[in-house]
């Protein structure tokens, strides 16, 4: 990738040999002809620094439009890339390519039918109806608030995940944000922190709280109960998410060195410019699962009783039954839980964290709201679920297995013009989605990004409304396990719950033998007093 202002080179060199040709006439009436060729490129160079739509042109002058030129030739060449690499890139490719369309308003159909193969095992499908209904609106949504939120939220089906000021560019924020105001939906402020550019776009924020407190820290990186009511009481915050774990590399801290923190990063985030920023990977406030809850009353009531809830990626299965465990002995309940998948992820991780520590969101959804169904708090705690949810039927599928709302942070980059060049951490991003770089941002129009991103998220929930008449449903929130199915082999297919199925109400609290999924084992060995285990044998234990 060229880099800083080499990448103006071509755009210079069409425009000095522009010139040279041109002097040339001088001498021999034939200069005309390179003179035409790289007066032509000068001109399209001058356009693309100056044009709005595409950030690619606007930092690569010239050289961008090879991008475009394979992309126009790319229905020629696709069956071989999907016959030579089914498993990965062809995915991300037409996901990609869906939210491009439908951030741009553009028609999503296309010819010659599905592009997967549909008899190969794992293939999964919704059912659909002889007798479709009809929905009058798309604007699905969802109400967060428990019996002790004073003010609950209607959340849409849709909202983008979690992405800090500073991992984003400023104009990447302001895009996001915008559009979110745009559309009627909220936008995770990431544990970044909320900056101007989150303030300045207007749209519903979820404000996420990890373990480094920014935004309402002390000096010495401590929870400060003062900093923390001023910023809950804005009222474009809308809910309050303290940040358990992520599924790009739970478990795991991270630092942000002080060459890296501009002084509006340091406003957000309320540190000092001069000094590496640590987020340890536990939270300081609090050690054992009735500590935890305790802290969730108390952020509850310093925001004024707003919906307050957690975030976590499901690492040991015992440990999110201690939690549950404290819910139940302090009678302090989230309103929300959002469950991160470990296959998501938007910015840079370490290679091991990303490929194998951490859950699936699939497994770790169905865990969760079995859990919560066995102890009887289902119906008092709202479920997001984000990793990697991208279309329609991503978003259904989670509510089929047991989420109120979906998430997604990949989608609404795609939907702001990334191209997932892998260059997040680098500052070198091409198209001015993960960088600090003021010259590479400037290549993000917000005005149009804005209007994209807005269009994104409401052409995906008319999909999700089309999906959901098909099936013969009266909302999305009517899906069940039953709904989708599953090709194990050849001949062979099952339903959603045969192999995620809806635990009875309660199950956790009666006596019973039974136990396929291994629920009650865990449950024995879980404790609201400490996250360690309790050896049911020894009787050893917290």
């Amino acid at each position: 990738m060229l880099n800083e202002y080499q990448r103006f080179i071509p755009f210079a060199l069409c425009a000095g040999l522009a010139v040279l040709s041109l002097i040339g006439l001088i001498f021999s009436g034939w200069f005309w002809i390179p003179f035409a060729v790289f007066a032509i490129l000068t001109a399209f160079g001058i356009y693309d620094v100056t044009q709005s739509s595409h950030a690619i042109l606007r930092n690569y002058p010239v050289l961008g439009h090879m991008r475009f030129m394979f992309e126009g030739i790319r229905p020629e060449i696709r069956q071989y890339l999907i016959e030579s690499d089914a498993d990965e890139e062809p995915f991300s490719r037409d996901q990609r390519s869906l939210v491009y369309q439908r951030a741009k308003g553009v028609e999503d159909s296309r010819p010659f039918g599905s592009r997967r193969r549909v008899y190969d095992s794992g293939y999964e499908w919704l059912t659909h109806s002889a007798v479709p209904t009809r929905i009058d609106t798309h604007d699905f949504r969802v109400r967060v608030g428990g019996p002790d939120c004073r003010h609950p939220y209607d959340i849409s089906l849709f909202n983008i995940s979690a992405m800090s000021f500073g991992s984003l560019s400023a104009n990447a924020i302001l895009a996001l944000n915008t559009g979110a105001k745009m559309g009627g939906f909220a936008h995770d402020t990431g544990e970044g922190s909320i900056s101007r550019y989150h303030r300045q776009g207007g749209g519903d924020l979820i404000w996420e709280l990890g373990s480094g407190y920014f935004g309402c820290r002390t000096a010495e990186g401590r929870f400060d109960p003062d900093k923390f009511a001023k910023q809950a009481a804005d009222p474009q915050v809308k809910m309050i998410e303290l940040k358990m774990s992520q599924g790009a590399k739970p478990g795991h801290g991270g630092m942000l060195p002080a060459a890296k923190i501009s002084p509006e990063i340091a406003e957000a985030r309320g540190i000092p410019e001069d000094q590496d920023c640590i987020s340890p990977a536990a939270h300081p406030e609090f050690s054992t699962p009735l500590e935890m809850m305790e802290f969730i009353g108390r952020l509850r009531e310093l925001s004024d009783g707003k919906p307050v809830g957690f975030k976590l990626c499901i690492g040991h299965r015992r440990e999110f039954m201690c939690m549950v465990r404290a819910m139940l002995e302090t009678g302090i309940v989230p309103d929300f839980i959002v469950v991160d998948g470990k296959e998501g992820g938007t910015g840079a991780a370490p290679v091991e964290f990303a490929d194998h520590m951490g859950m699936p969101l699939v497994e770790g959804l169905t865990f969760v709201h079995n859990t919560l169904r066995g102890v009887g708090l289902r119906d008092r705690i709202k479920i997001g679920a984000s990793g990697k949810l991208v279309s329609s039927f991503a978003i259904l599928k989670m509510i089929a297995l047991g989420a109120d709302w979906a998430n997604s942070a990949r989608g609404f980059m795609f939907s702001i013009g990334c191209i997932q060049a892998q260059a997040c951490h680098t500052n070198h991003c091409p198209v001015g989605v993960a960088t600090q770089d003021p010259l590479r941002m400037r290549a993000l129009d917000v005005t149009d990004k804005s209007q994209r991103v807005a269009r994104f998220h409401a052409n995906t929930l008319d999909a999700v409304k089309e999906l959901t008449e098909a099936a013969g449903l009266g909302a999305p929130g009517e899906f069940l396990p039953h709904h989708l199915m599953i090709r194990e082999g050849d001949r062979d297919m099952v339903t959603g719950a045969e192999i995620y199925p809806y635990m009875p109400e309660g199950f956790l609290l009666e006596e019973g033998e039974e136990d396929k999924f291994g629920y009650r084992m865990r449950w024995g060995r879980s404790s609201a007093k400490s996250f360690q285990p309790f050896d049911t044998e020894t009787g050893r234990g917290p």
